[in-house]
């Protein structure tokens, strides 16, 4: 099962490595990991996307739940939540084609943030699978280059 967690910590040195390496020490592998800070400088928020066990998840969110510099673990898989993960994609610009290309950013709600002679560059924001869908039309152009974050996540509603 696929989990997305979100962990609130101090802003400290060495905070992220201690969660990684909890969760790699116990057999997972971290699909996607974003941090950065929240609206206190002083607290990040790392946002972390797993597949496992339930159970064994379980366990480790509450190992991180007592690592120091750890103020809260949010698992949202049965929580309602908005995620949105950030490209950037350089794309071949074949005479004749831009028009295509940018219509196809276009319907994708994408933004063309740079333009060059043979490339553009795209900016998009949106799942996994919105993602994954734009780039499945932009393949055939020539992908040169691609950035992608990790999935960031927000709980909905007032809690």
């Amino acid at each position: 099962m696929r989990h997305v967690i979100s962990i609130l910590v101090e802003n400290k040195v060495g905070v992220l490595a201690r969660i990684t390496s909890l969760i790699s020490g116990r057999g997972f592998n971290i699909d996607s990991l974003a941090v950065g800070e929240t609206e206190n400088p002083a607290i990040s928020r790392i946002t972390i996307v797993v597949k496992g066990d339930d159970a064994i998840l379980e366990q480790v969110r509450k190992q991180i739940g007592k690592v120091i510099d750890v103020i809260k673990v949010i698992d949202f898989t049965n929580e309602e939540f908005v995620e949105r993960d950030l490209m950037l994609t350089k794309v071949n610009c074949p005479i004749g084609k831009r028009g295509e290309i940018i219509e196809i950013a276009d319907i994708f709600r994408g933004k063309i943030i740079d333009v060059g002679q043979k490339d553009l560059i795209i900016e998009i924001a949106g799942t996994e699978d919105k993602l994954e869908a734009m780039l499945s039309l932009l393949r055939p152009y020539g992908i040169k280059e691609l950035v992608r974050t990790g999935s960031i996540a927000i709980a909905r509603g007032a809690k």
